[in-house]
């Protein structure tokens, strides 16, 4: 029996569809390779858009190398993408029959967005955001390339804050990142607690600010704060070195369970325990980090 065949006997529920706006990291870890390994584990149609290739330099303590990807290009992919899932696309969430659980609703209406590198691709992805009609925007405010330029670092910060954090609906900051977005220093879980507090009076978005090992004691604490609800997701720690990838694993694995119907905590819930089982089965290399697996949980 061909494949073909196997599909018309046996039809399935169209998945629902998710666009990572995110960079390309080089060893798979992170970034957009993460994102896409990610929806394809919480079974969800992945997408991506690139805007930067990165690369870690063996010879330079594996700092970054970064190369953006010209602004046309990224239009292209969005027009692309948003041209063939988006509301101009005619297609609803229920597929091409039109047999819809949310009628009227484009089948892509949930986005992810990670590292863009720079004030011109922050522009670009901004007014496809304010186009895009997107139901569910979860950002990873990705503040900080290791290596970058710090004038250029400190003016693509202040560029993302001010044109995607207010469109953000969903914001996953580590330690660092939800330092420089709420203005708090974090040193224990009341603080991060203030923090998250802090950046959803800024966004409006239900945050999941995340302490993982960088705070003391036996477990990761995460703070989930949506203006109503404020939970602790916490897990014992595995190990006291940060992984690669889970940061970005934790965003995608929100966009996911968003896109599939689920409410932000239960999202935020799903992800935290997704993103622990990947650390916990994680994957060595000769760089001085592993990387998360996102098939750790299976």
């Amino acid at each position: 029996m061909t494949f073909a065949s196997a599909a018309v006997q046996s039809p399935v529920s169209a998945p629902a569809v998710v666009l990572t706006i995110a960079g390309s990291e080089a060893t798979g870890g992170a970034g957009a390779q993460a994102d896409l390994k990610t929806f394809q584990e919480l079974g969800v149609f992945g997408i991506a858009n690139l805007t930067c290739i990165v690369s870690f330099d063996p010879g330079d303590n594996w700092n970054h190398r970064f190369v953006p990807v010209d602004q046309q290009v990224i239009a292209d992919q969005l027009e692309a993408t948003t041209a063939a899932y988006g509301p101009a696309s005619g297609v609803t969430a229920g597929g091409a029959s039109g047999e819809s659980l949310a009628p009227g609703r484009a089948v892509l209406d949930t986005v992810k967005i990670g590292m863009l590198g720079s004030p011109a691709t922050i522009s670009t992805v901004a007014a496809a955001l304010e186009a895009g009609q997107f139901r569910n925007v979860v950002l990873d405010p990705v503040l900080i390339c290791k290596g970058q330029e710090p004038g250029h670092a400190l003016d693509t910060d202040q560029a993302l804050k001010a044109q995607i954090l207010p469109l953000a609906t969903f914001v996953t900051p580590n330690h660092f990142e939800a330092e420089s977005l709420s203005g708090l220093a974090i040193t224990d879980v009341e603080s991060l607690k203030a923090a998250a507090v802090r950046i959803h009076e800024l966004s409006g978005a239900a945050v999941l600010a995340k302490g993982g090992v960088r705070l003391e004691g036996l477990d990761a604490v995460d703070v989930y704060y949506d203006g109503e609800t404020l939970e602790l997701l916490s897990a014992p720690k595995v190990g006291e070195v940060a992984v690669s990838g889970a940061g970005c694993s934790l965003a995608a694995a929100v966009t996911a369970e968003l896109a599939k119907g689920a409410t932000p905590l239960e999202a935020a819930r799903t992800a935290k325990s997704f993103v622990t089982a990947g650390i916990r089965n994680r994957v060595a290399s000769g760089a001085p980090f592993d990387a998360l697996w996102q098939g750790g949980a299976r």
